[in-house]
């Protein structure tokens, strides 16, 4: 068995290229939406040789499946083995995400060419960053965050508690910004950590924090949307767009992987 770490899942074909004795089973850490990035996401695999060959080392596995992925915007960072009993969804400890946001634009072509669709660019002028971080507080630690979830096939089933061990709003750098320096343009950065997550709970809490900074909302109303677990009770223009979410990391314990 083993652990890879990759930016996209789309490697089931390039895994099959490797001619192994028996069909591939893997499993990813963490699905995104259509649009959200992924900086290194992980999955496992159980993967069988003919008999007579040698089993693949974790160099071999990244260098093969890379080969194979090369028309692909996707690269395996790294692979190695792990015990049997590992799983690559159930054993991790957090998943970090980031979502960016671009302030200092008053007009979608104002972004600039080699940010499109990798941030946000929120409409209305400046943000109060202070305001915004106030409100955060309120979302760290364990709550039934039902309001901050989109409904889908798997909500019935699912405990919607979860527990935010991190929330930053932090400035960023761009990508390739010394050339628009003298734009005014501002990157930041939200950084999210926890151990799961509901669907899009992530864009739903960065968009409700957008809509404080833009003093659509108030700090304490974030509190109020925690306490309707409904979510109906979350305003319909607050949802984040998925092309500013990144899936930085997923985050295991050494001796589980």
């Amino acid at each position: 068995m083993f652990l890879l770490s990759f930016p996209f899942c789309v490697f089931q074909e390039a895994a099959q290229k490797l001619r192994p004795s028996a069909p591939i089973k893997f499993h990813i850490s963490s699905r995104t939406d259509t649009g959200v990035h992924a900086l290194a996401n992980a999955a496992h695999l159980d993967i069988q040789r003919a008999p007579g060959k040698a089993a693949f080392t974790g160099e071999q596995l990244a260098q093969g499946l890379n080969y194979h992925l090369r028309p692909e915007p996707i690269r395996i960072l790294r692979a190695q083995r792990v015990p049997s009993t590992f799983h690559a969804r159930f054993c991790a400890l957090s998943r970090t995400y980031l979502y960016r946001l671009l302030l200092g634009c008053a007009h979608y072509s104002q972004i600039p060419v080699f940010e499109q669709d990798l941030c946000w660019a929120p409409a209305g002028g400046p943000l109060d960053i202070p305001a915004m971080r106030e409100a955060a507080k309120f979302l760290l630690g364990t709550h039934d965050f039902s309001t901050f979830r989109s409904l889908n096939s798997e909500s019935a089933f699912q405990s919607p508690v979860r527990t935010l061990l991190q929330l930053e709003i932090q400035p960023s750098p761009g990508f390739l910004s010394h050339h628009y320096e003298h734009r005014g343009l501002e990157f930041w950065e939200v950084k999210v950590k926890g151990r799961a997550f509901l669907y899009r709970q992530v864009r739903r809490m960065v968009g409700a924090l957008v809509a404080v900074g833009q003093g659509k909302l108030a700090p304490h109303h974030i509190q109020e949307l925690l306490e309707a677990k409904d979510t109906r009770a979350f305003p319909s223009y607050a949802m984040a767009p998925a092309s500013g979410l990144f899936l930085k990391s997923v985050e295991y314990s050494q001796a589980g992987a």
